[in-house]
């Protein structure tokens, strides 16, 4: 396939223009501007949107399938996605019936990146105990993945009651596309490939070159289990704006603020301006003038051989309009010139077709 380029946000909770310190904006007003955003990113020729599941006050939305209705009602190309579906703490039954009626809406847009998630709050939110971690996700995984057949199943385990030779609807008109988002762990790639799904690697820290031998495990994993090549994708953090001193101004305190309040959470120290700037210049965030993310998308492109780039352009109390220029710049600006630039010098892998 084309490499597809596309923008994922959590719903952050925005601040109002010049807004004082602490200043948020209400929640409905928060889910409306996601909505708006998805609207001008198809407008500018983005190719996909995608939207986090979170169960906290600093992200509004935490169903993020209604969100993408409205979306899909709005707009008549771009894909549709989230970023990440919790699955551990939600049933594989619902999630297949939800997306399978957003697929409707939209006219066969919709996908489903899975995951654990980056944060617990779903867990004792919905009666989980953390000590089934793994077991959650591993098991509700391979029965999602025996639902998007649309065939009748028959499943037992040990996190939900069995089904036998159980029909679900609505059917699809084409089958649901899923993913599986992963942090950085082999164990996790390895069972993507062994459920025949597709990779997003998250990549919020660091050099994203350092991905490239789980990009490399996914492809030898699927060629082991006798599976044809499927899709590698790349999620990661950035921002654009006219030029690189804008996008550092204007990025920074939202970042620093959002940073600070999940380690303080998790126990790390404060972040500074200089790793902030290290960050910039050597890490995941792909952040500066349109030139300079185009050129740092294109060599993550080259690096990992990937099908599809998505932006998390979204960062805390970042504004509403301040995300919109960069939807703007990314759509009309970023995105051809990464393609401009993959065409001079393509990536070095071998870039696989879609499932």
């Amino acid at each position: 396939m084309d490499l597809q380029l596309g923008l994922d946000t959590f719903g952050d909770v925005s601040a109002p223009p010049a807004a004082a310190e602490g200043e948020a904006n209400p929640y409905p007003r928060v889910i409306r501007e996601v909505v708006e955003q998805a609207e001008l990113a198809e407008a500018v020729g983005v190719d996909a949107f995608a939207i986090g599941e979170h169960h906290r006050d600093d992200f509004a939305v935490s169903s993020p399938e209604i969100v993408l209705s409205a979306i899909a009602a709005r707009t008549e190309r771009i894909r549709l996605a989230t970023a990440v579906t919790v699955l551990s703490s939600d049933d594989p039954v619902r999630v297949f019936e939800r997306f399978a009626t957003l697929d409707a809406i939209s006219h066969g847009r919709s996908e489903i990146i899975l995951g654990r998630g980056s944060f617990t709050e779903s867990f004792p939110l919905f009666g989980y105990d953390l000590a089934d971690y793994d077991v959650l996700f591993e098991e509700k995984l391979d029965l999602l993945v025996q639902l998007l057949a649309e065939q009748p199943v028959t499943w037992s385990g040990t996190v939900r009651p069995p089904l036998t030779n159980q029909q679900v609807y609505p059917k699809t008109a084409a089958g649901i596309r899923a993913w599986v988002g992963v942090g950085g762990s082999p164990e996790s790639v390895v069972r993507a490939a062994r459920h025949g799904l597709p990779l997003v690697l998250a990549i919020i820290g660091g050099d994203p070159a350092r991905f490239a031998p789980y990009a490399d495990l996914s492809r030898r994993a699927l060629a082991q289990l006798g599976r044809d090549p499927l899709p590698i994708a790349v999620h990661s953090p950035g921002f654009v704006a006219d030029t690189d001193e804008e996008a550092a101004e204007a990025f920074w305190p939202h970042y620093r603020a959002m940073h600070d309040r999940i380690g303080r959470e998790r126990g790390w120290g404060p972040t500074d301006r200089g790793q902030f700037d290290r960050e910039i210049a050597e890490g995941a965030l792909h952040l500066g003038s349109p030139e300079t993310v185009a050129q740092k998308i294109a060599r993550t492109v080259r690096a990992l051989g990937i099908d599809r780039f998505d932006l998390k352009y979204s960062a805390g109390t970042l504004p509403h309009d301040a995300a919109m220029h960069a939807i703007e710049l990314y759509g009309r600006e970023v995105a051809p010139r990464v393609r401009e630039l993959l065409a001079e010098e393509p990536a070095g892998h071998e870039v696989v077709g879609s499932a």
